[in-house]
């Protein structure tokens, strides 16, 4: 843990005001007529979110594309200034236990989650240069200036001068990733997501306090229909979302899609029993809330004994509001938890239900539902719910043989493969459609800044130039 690092803390109290979560743009805070109530779980309005017209949208990105960049050493600097301030210290009026319980209540996240992802936002800005340096070819050099160019090298560059985020509202630890772009010299628009928009207004807020000026990052948030204004204004982006955000965007080379994680387990030739604490804590953790979380398992022996152990071991997770401090499961506002348990119950029609099946949304103190964990069992590994994800603990239970092959398991961003069977790993590590294998008994969140997530970040954003010169 960093020198200085938060502890966990009593929960704070509620404030009385409104937070206000102004746009953050070239001339510096600017709050809008459009102003746009956050809710918490129990649809108490916490904050007011200003949104910002296209107009706005459009001077914003000309202003980020006009500006220089700092200089390396300088924006390196700013970031662990930055990554500090946004664990450490009050920033836009808020405690970092304020902004914590604002966090938690507004997204329904367990607040334990939520002070884990701020220590790890601080280690992401702390490490930013480094971790997106870890894409650049070995053989290119940084700046052309260096001597090796002398000889003709290839030259690290950038493929433009702003990157837009369109950032995702079911994890603030969202938030860690982009900021590598600022290290690489890129300007950064950020449109929060109207489900959680306070954590990038506090770390917008803290680079700018930094050191980056208000021409080098910036928070806009819009509506629908402004939105992809942002992404087309800017030179290349960054989306998270579902399958409609995958066929929307998917075929665009300047758009990096973070769609569906479907993150899987295979045990072949494994006894479940020795892994069961794995499985667990890859279908529970962060509240399941994450594309890392397991949601389909696949065994090659007794997938009724495995979902029924998980089923108890799931079950027995206690209901508690999301500011308690020992919550694990995330809340949402009664009327949204009763709309997915009706699409989950819906889409199992024809499984079998181990936990779940009777419903998975239960009250908690202070208004809301906590979505309770569920286990449901599937005939054939080739089941269409084993694709379903959703955003609480939900896992698909499915056999799987041999004659099954890998087919069942692509499209995953994680694979936990307890096998030894190295022909199949060989196929699994090959398949294009699989980002990550992790063999043997790592649980599905497993992730180091330094090895790629979904690929790194720099491959998108940077290419290699020749450079010869005298």
């Amino acid at each position: 843990m960093p020198a200085g690092s938060p502890a966990a803390a009593p929960t704070a109290t509620t404030r009385a005001e409104l937070i206000e979560l102004d746009a953050l743009g070239p001339a510096g805070p600017f709050r809008s007529r459009n102003r746009l109530p956050i809710t918490d779980v129990a649809g108490v309005a916490l904050a007011e979110l200003s949104l910002v017209p296209s107009l706005y949208v459009h001077r914003t990105i000309a202003a980020l594309r006009a500006a220089e960049p700092l200089p390396a050493a300088d924006r390196l600097a700013a970031l662990a200034r930055a990554g500090e301030a946004f664990a450490t210290e009050t920033v836009a009026g808020l405690s970092v236990e304020e902004y914590c319980h604002a966090v938690s209540r507004i997204s329904g996240m367990p607040i334990s989650v939520v002070r884990h992802a701020t220590e790890t936002t601080w280690r992401a800005l702390l490490g930013a240069g480094r971790d997106a340096r870890q894409a650049r070819p070995r053989a290119s050099v940084d700046d052309w200036h260096d001597p090796a160019t002398q000889g003709g090298r290839a030259v690290w560059t950038r493929r433009g001068e702003v990157f837009a985020v369109h950032a995702s509202g079911n994890h603030p630890g969202v938030h860690a990733l982009w900021p590598q772009a600022l290290a690489l010299g890129y300007r950064v628009a950020v449109r929060p997501s109207r489900r959680e928009p306070v954590t990038a207004h506090r770390l917008i807020t803290a680079l700018r306090a930094a050191g980056f000026g208000a021409d080098q990052v910036a928070y806009l948030p819009t509506d629908h229909a402004v939105a992809d204004e942002i992404i087309s204004a800017a030179d290349l982006s960054m989306v998270y979302g579902g399958d409609d955000v995958v066929a929307k965007y998917g075929a665009d080379p300047t758009v990096l899609v973070q769609g569906p994680g479907r993150s899987k387990i295979l045990l072949a030739g494994e006894d479940w029993h020795r892994h069961l604490d794995t499985l667990v804590d890859s279908v529970g953790d962060e509240g399941g809330t994450a594309c890392v979380n397991a949601t389909a398992v696949f065994t090659d022996a007794d997938p009724g004994g495995l979902a029924a152990a998980l089923a108890e071991r799931l079950g027995a997770i206690p209901t508690l509001p999301p500011e308690d401090d020992r919550a694990v499961l995330p809340c949402q506002p009664a009327e949204q938890g009763a709309a997915l348990e009706r699409y989950l119950l819906d889409h199992a029609a024809g499984t079998t239900p181990r936990l779940g099946g009777g419903g998975i949304t239960d009250p908690v103190p202070g208004g809301g539902v906590a979505l309770r964990p569920a286990v449901f069992q599937v005939d054939r590994a080739d089941a269409a719910q084993t694709g379903i994800e959703l955003g609480f603990p939900c896992v698909w239970v499915a056999p799987w043989s041999p004659a099954d092959g890998i087919r069942p398991l692509r499209n995953s961003l994680v694979l936990t493969a307890l096998t030894d069977d190295d022909h199949l790993l060989d196929q699994l590590v090959a398949d294009p459609t699989i980002s990550n294998v992790y063999v043997g008994d790592h649980p599905t969140y497993w992730m180091r800044p330094d090895v790629p997530h979904d690929g790194y970040l720099g491959e998108f954003l940077m290419r290699t130039k020749t450079v010869l010169r005298d």
